[in-house]
């Protein structure tokens, strides 16, 4: 990432003070501050340390997550997402490396899907999984944004098995492309408040 100037926020810091004996309804009052900024408000808030602990829950490179913290305060969720974008494209194979074992170490559920065929689903991704990280020595990853709850086992089975075949240099572009892809819809969550951290943005078998 280019060092760049830091921005000036345009988030709303304080609410000014009424003067004693004042109507809460006169005068011009707080501005009302953007929907959805909170979140990213406190982010911009926070020390450098809680910063990148937090941009952590993104992506497991802590070369990413400092750069993204380093150049706070962002004014809006897109400078945010431009910085976040900028550090994945940014990252050197050791950190790929780093944040591919985080993924691996995090692990989630497989996502639930009832009917007839469902166990035998979950059993071959299972087993595909596991030819994955034998061949290529991390865990598949793959972002799952915007699928309905019933699309994530076919799309998972599907994308393990086309990627299986790549060569492993092919592969690691494939995983860090997802991996940016993920972090964005992190970065999202992260800087909405109320919004939790998304069960299966990143998949690893139990």
């Amino acid at each position: 990432m280019c060092p760049r100037a830091p921005k000036e926020s345009t988030l709303s810091r304080s609410s000014p003070r009424s003067s004693p004996g004042s109507s809460p309804r006169s005068g011009p009052g707080p501005r009302p501050r953007p929907s959805g900024t909170d979140g990213l408000d406190r982010l911009n808030r926070m020390t450098a340390g809680a910063a990148e602990a937090a941009l952590l829950s993104c992506c497991g490179s802590r070369r990413w997550a400092r750069l993204i913290a380093d150049h706070r305060p962002y004014p809006d969720l897109g400078a945010l997402l431009a910085a976040g974008d900028e550090a994945s494209y940014d990252l050197t194979p050791a950190d790929l490396a780093e944040a591919l074992a985080d993924e691996s170490m995090t692990g989630h559920p497989l996502p639930a899907e009832p009917g007839v065929g469902s166990l035998a689903a979950h059993t071959a991704l299972r087993a595909a999984h596991a030819a994955y990280e034998q061949r290529f020595g991390h865990a598949f990853v793959i972002c799952l944004d915007g699928l309905a709850p019933d699309e994530t086992l076919d799309r998972l089975l599907t994308g393990i098995r086309d990627r299986l075949g790549n060569e492993p240099e092919e592969e690691r572009i494939n995983s860090a492309e997802e991996l940016r892809r993920i972090a964005r819809g992190r970065l999202t969550r992260l800087a909405t408040p109320g919004s939790p951290m998304p069960d299966i943005a990143r998949f690893r078998p139990a």
